[in-house]
């Protein structure tokens, strides 16, 4: 309804419209309070077979992320391998301690951190870049060339992954085979602990990359063409456009998938770690994951391997609510 100013109408016919309103707003009210609500078994009767689709997924959340909760008590009591499922006997925050006064434990703490960093500085922004990079290209069939060819190693199994990095870098693989050809000498690299980061960021980096793109390819088709049909008559080039018209278009999506990597932040991968190091290289590429696993698995330690892996889901929770918080008040975007 076309709202009309008071100025345009005479004292009798601004009577008779402020009349009609008054006499109109009761029966909009009444309307509303009359709207159907549909009630839960309604909407359940009737779209079934969706909810019926989510039932597998929180049958499989439930089972295997929130029952599996309940064997954090044995992280303050004293579990026997074969014995009671919640422990035999309450020792309080006696392994909390052990690992807070344990030096080797912080050593791998921090080794998580550094590989978490730079896991996040490089790998989350490459898939970013390579969209808008294809973004860009007007070829169709070189754009699907790069796309699968980017994809790819995102279906390969980390095994293959971790053998594929031991070849290329062993000593007679192809980087000492270029290293020789320039005149330099071969490195072992695999057994250099010195080494180990930049194999595992940059092997992330291409597994990770290409799969990534693929959200930010689909947020890119949601921006309006209007957007850019206006910066174009503004004189704004494609950099422009690219800085204010493309990536606060794909803001939303950037911050999301933020804010679950920061969450992730502690959860360094752990197969391909644990394929690629070895005693050697301990002092740079073994983390909480692969710390658990020697000590828990290995060493039957469960208490004690509880308490640390308690001790990092609190971190991560603490960085997905602060992350998400941080993006609210400064971004005005967030997961909830």
């Amino acid at each position: 309804m076309t709202r009309i100013e008071a100025g345009s109408l005479g004292p009798a016919e601004q009577a008779n419209a402020e009349l009609a309103a008054a006499e109109t707003e009761p029966r909009r009210r009444r309307w509303r309070r009359a709207a159907p609500t549909k009630s839960w078994r309604r909407a359940l009767r009737e779209d079934w077979q969706l909810y019926l689709l989510c039932l597998l997924p929180l049958v499989f959340f439930f089972v295997f992320r929130y029952i599996p909760m309940a064997g954090n008590i044995i992280a303050f009591r004293r579990f026997v391998p074969g014995g009671s499922m919640f422990g035999e006997s309450w020792v309080g925050f006696r392994y909390i301690q052990m690992f807070i006064q344990d030096p080797t434990f912080w050593q791998v703490f921090g080794n998580t951190v550094i590989l978490g960093a730079l896991t996040l500085l490089f790998s989350f922004p490459m898939p970013i870049i390579l969209a808008l990079a294809l973004n860009e290209v007007r070829s169709t069939r070189f754009k699907k060339f790069v796309q699968s060819a980017s994809y790819l190693p995102h279906f390969l199994s980390i095994v293959i992954i971790a053998g594929m990095i031991m070849q290329i870098v062993a000593l007679n693989g192809a980087v000492n085979q270029l290293l020789e050809a320039f005149g330099g000498e071969q490195i072992n690299f695999i057994q250099r602990a010195e080494w180990f980061r930049q194999l595992y960021v940059a092997s992330d980096v291409w597994q990770t990359m290409g799969w990534g793109t693929i959200l930010y390819l689909a947020a890119l088709t949601q921006i309006d063409e209007n957007l850019y049909e206006a910066a174009r008559i503004d004189g704004a080039n494609r950099w422009r456009q690219t800085i204010h018209v493309t990536i606060p278009g794909i803001a939303p999506t950037i911050i999301t998938l933020l804010i679950l990597n920061i969450g992730s932040f502690l959860a360094v991968g752990f197969e391909k770690i644990l394929l690629l190091y070895s005693p050697l290289t301990y002092s740079t590429a073994d983390v909480i994951s692969t710390y658990l696993y020697r000590v828990g698995l290995v060493s039957n330690n469960f208490s004690y391997a509880t308490a640390i892996g308690l001790f990092e889901a609190i971190i991560g929770l603490t960085l997905v609510l602060g992350a998400n918080g941080l993006s609210r008040r400064i971004a005005g975007t967030s997961l909830w």
